[in-house]
């Protein structure tokens, strides 16, 4: 690997899907205030909406993820609209 070319803040991270509460450690630069610890170990702690753990194309479900109603918004905006 070549010498100087990852950022000072590149270690360890746990990312923590809020839709299944899935939690996988990984390495990254993401910065957090808050830590988990996990098998003993502490990490930071990066929580995020949406995983391949839950993701419609990694999952095989069919189902509108929709975490905020934007969806449904969309389509009471649009379902008077003619095509």
């Amino acid at each position: 690997m070549k010498k100087e070319i990852h950022p000072e803040t590149y270690r360890l991270v746990a990312f923590k899907d809020m839709s299944n509460e899935q939690v996988f450690v990984t390495r990254s630069c993401a910065a957090s205030k808050e830590t988990i610890s996990i098998e003993g170990v502490e990490y930071p702690l990066v929580k995020v909406e949406i995983s391949n753990t839950s993701h419609p194309f990694f999952t095989g479900k069919t189902k509108l993820v929709d975490t905020a109603g934007r969806v449904d918004k969309f389509y009471q905006r649009y379902k008077n609209r003619k095509k």
